[in-house]
């Protein structure tokens, strides 16, 4: 609940809970109902999963009224009509680089139910995410049109240190942290995250004036 609530304090625009049970930071429905109150209704709620069922998604996601599904995992195409909530489709970008997201929005876009926003993280052979791993800002730039003009979360090793650079080199729309505002592992720092914050909204600002 502590982390929720340093999270919203310090700026951030969504907080995403994780109910992927191998994940450290995942957290149990009971839980995530504690860590509602946390969360103020300008905050956007992101609900985490990882190959989840349909049905104990669409139960999470009513009693918690989550504004976003993001999957993490291997989920099909067809997959994204089951829900009527928003959904970010996360990648783990590796060697094939961008063409199985072109294929995948190419499907997306025939059955018609394109993702809200697609999120770029690192690959890793054994985790879906969270690694701390970056990916190649310089080439993000490059996707933009295999993207189909969807919405562009940028994630994978993301720090206070790094992340106006990596906003700065690869525009996406928004960025995501996790292990990058950590002082343990999957333990929140409250000055970690209030730097992230800020320097992300302030690189964003001077971003869109630049454009």
């Amino acid at each position: 609940m502590k982390d929720a609530r340093f999270a919203s304090l310090a700026g951030a625009d969504a907080i995403g809970l994780n109910f992927y049970k191998k994940s450290p930071r995942y957290i149990d429905l009971a839980t995530a109902e504690q860590v509602l109150p946390a969360i103020p209704g300008t905050v956007t709620k992101v609900g985490v999963f990882v190959n989840s069922p349909v049905d104990e998604i669409n139960e999470i996601a009513g009693r918690l009224d989550l504004d976003y599904l993001q999957f993490h995992g291997d989920e099909p195409p067809e997959f994204l009509g089951n829900f009527p909530q928003k959904i970010i489709r996360a990648f783990r970008c590796g060697e094939d680089g961008y063409s199985p997201i072109a294929d995948y929005l190419e499907s997306c876009q025939k059955l018609g139910r394109m993702p809200d926003a697609v999120l770029l993280d690192a690959h890793h052979p054994k985790w879906y995410g969270g690694t701390g791993q970056a990916i190649d800002w310089g080439s993000v730039v490059q996707s933009r049109k295999i993207l189909r003009d969807t919405p562009l979360v940028l994630a994978g090793g993301l720090t206070p240190f790094n992340v106006k650079e990596a906003i700065n080199a690869a525009r996406p729309d928004a960025v995501d942290v996790a292990s990058g505002v950590e002082s343990a592992h999957a333990s929140k720092d409250v000055l970690l995250i209030r730097a992230f914050c800020s320097t992300a909204k302030k690189a964003f600002a001077q971003s869109s004036d630049k454009d």
